[in-house]
């Protein structure tokens, strides 16, 4: 458990400091669309496939180390991409409507959720 708790506390610093570096490059700072965003959740979710596949088809893999890239590295990069992942599997399994309702309660819920504690802040400080 302290090993499992370490690999993901490691992996989760090195993707957080990925996102920040990502999040300088100043080619990605132009017009109105969030490129970086956009650029990080599309590579998270990309590693995130690769590592899941290539854990699956390979087995015997470290749990420390898949725990160190999955939910460490992807989680600090970007949670999207365990939500992709997540929203993808219960697609597979066939639960299409059920994955269509997590999907958009997802984003509404936490476009509401934002949007609910900027509003709480803004009454603390007023």
């Amino acid at each position: 458990m302290v090993l499992n708790c370490l690999a993901v506390g490691a992996g989760g610093f090195a993707g957080s400091v990925f996102r920040y570096l990502i999040g300088l490059l100043p080619f990605l700072h132009r017009g109105a669309l969030p490129f970086q965003t956009l650029l990080v959740n599309v590579i998270g979710a990309i590693a995130i496939g690769m590592i899941v596949q290539y854990a699956e088809s390979y087995g015997g893999l470290n749990e420390n180390l898949v725990l160190f890239l999955k939910v460490g590295i992807c989680g600090g990069f970007t949670t999207f991409s365990t939500f992709a992942l997540e929203s993808l599997n219960i697609m597979q399994e066939g639960k299409s409507l059920i994955g269509l309702v997590y999907i958009a309660a997802s984003v509404i819920l936490c476009i509401a959720g934002v949007y609910i504690g900027k509003w709480a802040a803004g009454c603390l400080n007023a």
